[in-house]
């Protein structure tokens, strides 16, 4: 009865959605469109919070922290589940057992962009530009650590160039630097889409393990580099301790949401979503895969931050 009692109660005010990026990024841009069409199935507004700082550390901690109602969600990439931890000697939670894996959102493609001023039309162009430059080419990522910064690593040690990492604090600003021409590539996701199509960026390569539908004249790392695969996804957590029905609430809503053919088609217009819907089941054995795939990427890269 104490249950029932709780669902019928939940939402009982604005539920304020922490987001552990700045605006303009993919996380950002997302949430944006879903926070207020969750706020309608719920019956309470979804306010968008964004928390940028620590590889996402800020938001994760203050969402882990958070009174598990219900009234405090985190919507983050999996960069902040299943990389973060393997990047800090000292991390301020566990995002395995503080953190309750709600649903899978999306997943989206990295798409390997670079200014137009950079003299190369595809990948095997780049490799071999990359090669020859001095000094060496400067990248950016949306952050030490971040799949962005990691699949450059990966990428760099499976074609044997050398570039100079520069990392930024999201997407946004990564994709402005790219669009100056302070950097020469980078990875993106949606904060480069709408660049690619007007032709202010220019796109070689997709890093996930399909082609891109948004993209499918590009070709896969792997095509090039066997098991060169990152594919990227954003999901929802809540603090450990959800009330079971207000879980089962969320997962509902978010399913039905996920599952209405207008619904999904905004999310492929953002550029590079793809609605991702899991069991919970599924999205609670991706995140254990995925974290111990991670912790041998980050080890082989010799990525740390301090």
């Amino acid at each position: 009865m104490a249950g029932a009692c709780v669902a019928q109660q939940y939402p009982s005010r604005a539920i304020r959605l922490l987001v552990p990026n700045p605006p303009g990024g993919a996380t950002d841009t997302l949430a944006r469109v879903f926070a207020p069409k969750l706020g309608e199935a719920l019956g309470q507004p979804v306010i968008v919070d964004n928390r940028p700082g620590s590889n996402g550390n800020v938001a994760s901690e203050a969402a882990a922290r958070a009174v598990p109602d219900g009234h405090t969600l985190l919507l983050c990439a999996d960069a902040q589940i299943v990389i973060g931890p393997h990047l800090y000697a000292k991390m301020p939670l566990d995002t395995l057992k503080d953190l309750e894996p709600v649903a899978s959102l999306v997943n989206t493609q990295m798409v390997l962009s670079a200014n137009p001023a950079l003299p190369v039309h595809n990948l095997a162009e780049f490799i071999e530009y990359a090669r020859r430059a001095k000094p060496p080419l400067p990248y950016a990522s949306i952050g030490n650590g971040s799949q962005h910064h990691l699949v450059m690593e990966m990428l760099k040690a499976r074609a044997g160039i050398d570039l100079l990492h520069v990392p930024f604090k999201g997407g946004g600003p990564a994709t402005v630097a790219l669009l100056s021409g302070e950097v020469s590539v980078m990875f993106g996701g949606n904060s480069v889409a709408g660049h690619i199509k007007s032709g202010k960026l220019r796109a070689l390569a997709v890093a996930g393990k399909q082609r891109s539908s948004a993209y499918p004249e590009l070709p896969k790392l792997s095509e090039f580099y066997p098991d060169l695969e990152v594919t990227p996804w954003l999901g929802l957590f809540a603090p450990v301790g959800l009330p079971t029905p207000v879980l089962s609430q969320l997962r509902r809503e978010i399913h039905k949401l996920l599952a209405d053919d207008d619904f999904s088609a905004r999310i492929r217009n953002l550029g590079g979503l793809e609605p991702y819907v899991t069991t919970p089941e599924e999205f609670a054995a991706l995140i254990r895969a995925e974290y111990a795939k991670y912790a041998q990427v980050v080890k082989a890269a010799g990525a740390r931050v301090d």
